[in-house]
């Protein structure tokens, strides 16, 4: 009885929602503006097109979780009308910045040990205690406070490989936030798993569970090629080729990397993984600061994402990657901060900063990274990197919003000349006033409205004292 009562009533509805389309379509005929639900507007949009198109000032318009119109703010009024409005005046509007290497719930280890090599800072410290303090519950106040971070300081999209991963993912998605994420494949007991087999195994069953959403690209992420053997690295790349998803890992990141492979496997550690037929596509690769001319040519070949992390990389004294050379050998070269135990921040923009001078000094030559290359690798590169470039990554009409505005009010960003040029040389994520995903508005003025910022600190700071109790019995 009652589907048939829904049948009977179903054309009644369908008259009436024709109907509302026609008073809509009228309405938007007699005022030549269309509805939308949400405008962006009077700020300086710097679009990362192809074009590399900048509007000043501009406007975006956004419906739903898609971006309908990038424009001047003029052009913009008079073409659309919106539920919701963010003046963007005196600010700078951009694609949100993709984080392309991370371990979010590692926020809970910021500080707790530093000024070390990275074999010390890991086998002695960073070890011992994930393997008396990772549980559900760290993960899951980890990457909420990672998420506030990073939130607030305009990274939209990030990736990350850690464990209990769907803790990861949920808190990700609760968060309002994209990520890419990969549950870690380990040779030995990890919080999570106490084999290769069973790690591979949580990964299959977290891909299965989190494919086609809408925010969350699960991933493959055996740790490195010294902490995985030859059986479970070829078993990763065979899942996620079964699956067509993402495979994240470290590679080449210390000297004594490369020296251990070259022992053991008379090559390289990219030359060693090429051996085994592990390169593929969509294929993100940590760090490779000790790549040889050799190995980039491999990595160029293959159509590997190369994840730069500067911070990380100088603060553990691992050296400073080839990037100018990879990228002028064809490497897609992507920006990320690495965990905020080795950074220990998870700011892009210092991300951005960092990198550009980094390479200025290693090179010595000011033209080797200039700023509207780092604005890249931190948005449409890094895009590309996860396989994402349609989605995200630029301003564009029919890419999801994925926005964020930069102040540019302040003493420190005045005067500004060229916005590129203070994105990278004087921006810092907490000048980001606003971020936005899917559409969505996840912060606004400053005022994170998807996360309790008091709640995620406290639950941050009682599991700090967990922590702290913990490796004072080690």
């Amino acid at each position: 009885m009652r589907r048939m009562a829904l049948t009977r009533r179903s054309p009644v509805l369908l008259l009436a929602l024709l109907a509302s389309v026609a008073l809509v379509a009228c309405q938007a005929a007699r005022t030549g503006r269309h509805d939308v639900s949400l405008l962006i507007t009077g700020g300086t949009v710097v679009t990362v097109d192809s074009a590399h198109h900048v509007f000043s000032p501009g406007a975006v318009a956004v419906d739903g979780r898609d971006i309908v119109a990038v424009d001047r703010a003029d052009v913009i009024a008079r073409a659309f009308r919106a539920r919701q409005t963010i003046d963007a005046a005196g600010q700078v509007v951009l694609p949100g910045l993709v984080n392309t290497h991370g371990h979010a719930p590692m926020v809970l280890y910021r500080g707790l040990a530093d000024d070390l090599a990275l074999m010390d800072w890991l086998q002695n410290y960073i070890f011992p205690a994930e393997a008396k303090t990772v549980t559900p519950g760290f993960v899951r106040a980890g990457t909420r406070l990672a998420a506030l971070e990073m939130i607030e300081s305009g990274t939209t999209t990030h990736t990350d490989m850690y464990y209990f991963e769907e803790e990861v993912a949920n808190a990700t998605r609760e968060a309002g936030m994209r990520g890419v994420l990969g549950e870690t494949i380990i040779n030995f007991p990890s919080p999570d798993a106490k084999t290769p087999a069973e790690g591979l195994a949580r990964t299959e069953a977290f891909i299965k569970a989190f494919r086609g959403d809408e925010l969350i690209v699960p991933a493959v992420a055996p740790h490195a090629m010294y902490t995985v053997d030859e059986q479970w690295l070829r078993a990763s790349r065979a899942l996620a080729d079964k699956y067509g998803v993402p495979v994240l890992l470290h590679v080449s990141e210390t000297q004594d990397e490369v020296n251990t492979s070259i022992e053991k496997h008379k090559l390289r550690p990219v030359e060693y993984l090429e051996s085994i037929g592990f390169w593929g596509p969509r294929t993100v690769a940590a760090h490779g600061v000790w790549l040889s001319d050799a190995e980039i040519a491999i990595l160029a070949r293959r159509n590997v994402a190369l994840s730069h992390n500067p911070e990380s990389n100088m603060k553990l004294a691992s050296g400073a990657a080839p990037i100018v050379k990879a990228m002028n050998a064809g490497v897609l070269v992507v920006l990320g901060t690495d965990g905020a135990a080795s950074n220990n921040d998870l700011d892009m923009f210092e991300a951005m900063r960092q990198a550009a001078f980094l390479h200025k000094l290693e090179t010595m030559d000011p033209r080797a990274l200039p700023a509207t290359t780092a604005v890249e690798m931190a948005t449409i590169r890094g895009a590309r990197a996860l396989g994402m470039e349609r989605e995200i990554g630029s301003l564009e009409p029919g890419k999801r919003a994925d926005i964020i505005t930069v102040s540019m009010k302040g003493a420190r960003q005045t005067p500004m000349y060229n916005p590129i040029s203070h994105l990278v040389y004087v921006s810092k994520g907490g000048d980001v006033q606003n971020t936005i995903v899917n559409g969505r508005v996840l912060m606004r003025d400053r005022k994170v409205a998807t996360l309790d910022e008091a709640r995620v600190l406290a639950d941050a700071r009682a599991m700090a004292e967990r922590v702290r109790e913990a490796v004072r019995k080690k």
